[in-house]
């Protein structure tokens, strides 16, 4: 499992400790990930995933789960994620038509 936010595509960053003698090394700045249960009200199941901690907040601040997805980019998106935009999408269009 990488380590990298299935909502928002938030990953790994690398970089360097610097010393006071001013000597680099290599380090990794990992993500705040968090594993977490959304609900989708359209379609009345709960999933899993895998976030960061500031994907948890704007989830919570654009009111879901459903209307995050529906607002996100698929190429930030991980695979389920992006299956679950589509199965959203699909289920929003049903309803209305």
């Amino acid at each position: 499992m990488s380590r990298a936010c299935e909502l928002t595509g938030k990953a790994v960053l690398t970089g360097n400790n610097v010393s006071h003698a001013n000597n680099k090394t290599r380090r990794r700045f990992l993500p705040n990930l968090c594993q977490v249960t959304l609900m989708s009200e359209t379609l009345g199941q709960s999933y899993r995933f895998r976030v960061s901690a500031a994907a948890l907040r704007t989830v919570e601040h654009r009111g879901g789960l459903d209307a995050f997805l529906a607002k996100a980019k698929a190429d930030d998106l991980s695979q389920r994620a992006r299956l679950l935009k589509r199965q959203i999408a699909k289920k929003v269009s049903e309803q209305t038509a």
